[in-house]
């Protein structure tokens, strides 16, 4: 690898691990489509962005730790890790495009979540967070995002928003399960060869101190500048995929 191809990997890292750090997402929204970019095939950014969640997650969680609600991400985590093996395993099989539109609608969907207690109050009140609830809608979200090379993380947070979590509790029960739900994936992409292990040093160094700083900021951002961010970053993730998929 040349000194600029180490920059720019790790650069990748950085950006993605901030975002992961901040709002909650695993980062493969960011991170997936920037190492295409660098040169990478599809689904060796795939491998290498589920390699790097878990240990950038993992320093996001530590940071927010006191706000994980250990009883939701345990039915997250089931329901997710679910989705996220059988997406591996469906990785590549679906036209790019259509899955950018599946994954467009239920971004909205999701991102909505995140207001539903103030735009639909009553609807909002009916929405149980119970056990099968959080385990099929975990199952789903995972489902469509494994299928391009994700863990869930760009669509926990607003779900559990709208499972009646605060935005710092869902942005922190996020970072823990997807250590979770990337670790079951990355088995199936690393049995297949798809792992390229010097750029995944560097975007795994990028991350993790990415990752630290987001988190130590989202920790003292107020929820109503969370949301906004969080929602800004939702809908220009799901353009993205859209454009790139065209």
């Amino acid at each position: 690898m040349s000194p600029a191809q180490i920059i720019i990997f790790s650069l990748i890292g950085l950006v993605a691990g901030f975002m992961s750090g901040m709002f909650g997402i695993g980062g493969g929204s960011v991170r997936i489509p920037l190492l295409n970019l660098a040169g990478l095939p599809l689904l060796t950014a795939f491998a290498i962005n589920l390699l790097v969640i878990p240990f950038s997650s993992g320093v996001g969680a530590i940071s927010h730790r006191e706000n994980i609600d250990n009883k939701i991400a345990l039915h997250v985590i089931i329901g997710g890790t679910l989705g996220s093996v059988l997406g591996a395993f469906l990785a590549g099989l679906i036209p790019t495009l259509v899955l950018a539109i599946i994954f467009v609608v239920i971004s909205i969907i999701t991102m909505v979540g995140i207001y539903l207690d103030r735009i639909a109050p009553e609807f909002s009140k009916k929405l149980v967070p119970s056990l099968s609830n959080i385990v099929v809608g975990s199952f789903c979200l995972n489902l469509i995002t494994g299928m391009r090379g994700g863990s869930g993380g760009s669509l926990f947070p607003p779900f559990l928003k709208a499972m009646h979590l605060d935005i710092h509790k869902a942005i922190a029960t996020s970072l823990f399960v997807t250590i979770f739900t990337a670790l079951a994936a990355i088995i199936i992409y690393w049995h297949r060869g798809n792992i390229f292990w010097l750029p995944a040093l560097f975007v795994l160094i990028g991350s993790m101190i990415g990752a630290r700083v987001g988190s130590k900021l989202s920790l003292k951002t107020k929820s109503f500048w969370l949301e906004i961010g969080l929602s800004v970053l939702i809908v220009t993730l799901a353009l993205l995929t859209v454009y790139k998929a065209l």
